[in-house]
């Protein structure tokens, strides 16, 4: 066993270059996540302190843990979670992606009234679904200081994915700054963390942008780097809890088939992942059950979920690499047959830009002339005639494209043109190599619970102000929302959603899984968060069949905080007016 030096080489094999950020603070750790199961639970909330590459961080942790520990259910039984609130403030705990009544879905103001301080509050609901899923607070910016964990749901019979190993991978972001302090500097000014921007240097190297592109950039006051709000100059990126020195390690023996449930846990970072080496067969999204896909690299955002299964046929190391998708640092971590092991760390790749297609610009003239697909011209999403797309005016901010929208600070812009890009590689992706997933390669593992045609259709545009920091649901932030979204008990409803920004969203409804509508028909992927990519659209159909009021919001926690959130009610005898 050799331990990787302070110059970033492992001499076992040969030499393997590693990059300074990379630089082993330990020989690996390969200590899996604490865990917990049974009938009764119990979480303690606390203050804590977290060991991150060496240095000291301050956190909320569950039981002494950051991440919280592991829950370990089964399908069938009955949960029942003890919060011990030990915190001088509210708290609570979101159970993302379990059905549960809505009472227990843990949102303050929304579905209970949170847990005061230095008390307890006991969940409980029937475990009625299997797979990976995860639990964070819901109160403040607290999930943003290490309050989050896995939820793993064994099968009540045979799992349909045939595994001999598995490890959970939680992947997040952590700062030594408050959040609170984040927070207060992008309102400041909203590219604050990004140092990745364009420079007279890179022009005159010919890098990035001609000078006629970033005159025009420019003058629209955009700026194509501004991916990622928090970045790397602020955030280290972590697997488990450990950052990349730490080089956390998960074990395999030669030709097993190894299960990583991997779950993005983040506050505001959406990472491609890839093991370089290896194929990563994708077997489930959002906990439900997928046809096999292999692919080279996958995008997760903020709040998704993907089981994926490798096979390492030889007995060496290999990378996980969690690449932030503005590439301002990684997480990473190690596969291997034993502790000690490390394999090459590649270097982050040049950052990506954003393109007049993030701009909400899609179709180009030929483009507008070709008709959109048959199950969006039944449902009235064509306004042209003969399922002909409508012409669309190309200004910035032209309400004649969404006259719904309210002409207010909180819509900077408006996608003149927007389209669905599930089927495109996302930001970044477009230009690699290898197979990337996209969301249309996903296709339920069993028929759809609900195959009805939608009686109705709703289209809602997620708009904001990123010189403002200001972020909302069609132009109206949650301390402007008079009445909640509403959805008629058993109805099933085709909900379109519109990137009007130049930034994706990763959008999540509690209490539902939704089926994208991708073309798919009665297998299309069930999800419970998709991510809305830049000046694009996403449509998906919903079966209300949950009563409650259920939080509706962009999982990107700082524009969640920022207005982007509001409240989808459940009724039976709900009225429609929003946008029905």
């Amino acid at each position: 066993m050799v331990k990787l030096t302070r110059r970033g080489f492992l001499g076992a094999a040969g030499a393997v270059a590693v990059p300074g950020w990379a630089q082993s603070v330990s020989a690996g750790i390969a200590a899996p996540l604490p865990e917990v199961s049974g009938e009764a639970i119990t979480l303690t909330v606390a203050h804590q302190m977290m060991r991150v590459d060496g240095r000291a961080m301050h956190g909320i942790g569950i039981n002494g843990s950051v991440p919280a520990p592991l829950i370990r259910l089964r399908q069938g039984q009955t949960a029942r979670l003890t919060v011990d609130n030990r915190l001088d403030e509210e708290t609570s705990l979101h159970w993302h992606g379990l059905l549960v009544p809505f009472q227990m879905d843990g949102v303050p103001g929304i579905s209970f009234p949170g847990i005061p301080a230095r008390s307890r509050f006991t969940y409980e609901f029937p475990v009625i679904q299997a797979g990976t899923y995860w639990y964070h607070s819901h109160s403040g910016l607290q999930e943003q200081m290490g309050l989050y964990g896995p939820i793993v749901i064994d099968p009540e019979g045979a799992d349909p994915v045939a595994f001999d190993r598995e490890h959970v991978i939680v992947l997040s972001d952590h700062s030594a700054m408050h959040p609170h302090a984040i927070f207060g500097r992008l309102k400041a000014q909203g590219g604050y963390f990004n140092y990745q921007k364009q420079t007279l240097a890179g022009l005159i190297a010919g890098r990035d942008q001609s000078a006629g592109e970033r005159w025009m950039w420019g003058g629209m006051r955009m700026d194509p780097s501004d991916v990622s709000d928090v970045t790397g100059s602020t955030y280290r990126y972590l697997v488990n809890g450990h950052g990349p020195a730490d080089n956390w390690t998960a074990l395999f023996s030669r030709g097993e088939r190894v299960r990583l449930r991997i779950v993005n846990a983040s506050a505001m970072t959406i990472f491609n992942v890839r093991i370089p080496g290896l194929k990563l067969t994708v077997v489930q999204a959002d906990g439900q059950d997928v046809r096999p896909v292999a692919v080279d690299e996958f995008q997760i955002a903020v709040a998704e979920t993907y089981d994926v299964i490798v096979e390492p046929d030889a007995a060496t190391a290999y990378t996980l690499v969690a690449e932030a998708w503005d590439r301002s640092g990684m997480a990473r971590a190690t596969l291997a047959p034993r502790v000690g092991m490390a394999a090459a760390v590649p270097a982050l790749r040049r950052r990506p830009l954003a393109t007049m297609k993030d701009m909400g610009m899609g179709m180009d003239h030929a483009a507008s002339a070709t008709p959109c697909a048959p199950e969006h011209a039944a449902m009235g999403h064509c306004a042209g005639g003969d399922g002909a797309p409508a012409p669309m005016r190309h200004a910035m901010r032209d309400f004649a494209n969404a006259p719904e929208l309210p002409r207010t600070p909180t819509v900077q812009t408006v996608a003149p043109m927007p389209v669905d890009r599930t089927g495109e590689p996302p930001q970044g992706l477009a230009d690699v190599a290898h197979r990337v997933l996209v969301y249309r390669d996903l296709v339920a593992l069993a028929r759809n619970p609900d195959v009805r045609v939608p009686s109705r259709a709703l289209r809602i545009h997620l708009t904001g102000n990123m010189e403002r920091y200001m972020w909302a649901f069609d132009g109206v932030k949650l301390n402007e929302v008079k009445a909640p979204i509403p959805f008629r008990h058993g109805e099933r409803v085709r909900v379109t959603l519109v990137n009007d920004t130049m930034m994706a969203h990763p959008i999540h409804l509690h209490g539902h899984f939704f089926e994208l509508v991708t073309g798919h028909g009665d297998h299309a992927p069930r999800k419970h968060t998709v991510n809305v990519a830049p000046g694009g659209t996403v449509t998906f159909d919903l079966t209300a069949d949950a009563v409650g009021d259920w939080a509706f919001h962009c999982h990107l926690l700082y524009h969640m905080h920022a207005g982007m959130m509001q409240v989808v009610t459940v009724r039976h005898d709900a009225t429609m007016e929003h946008g029905a």
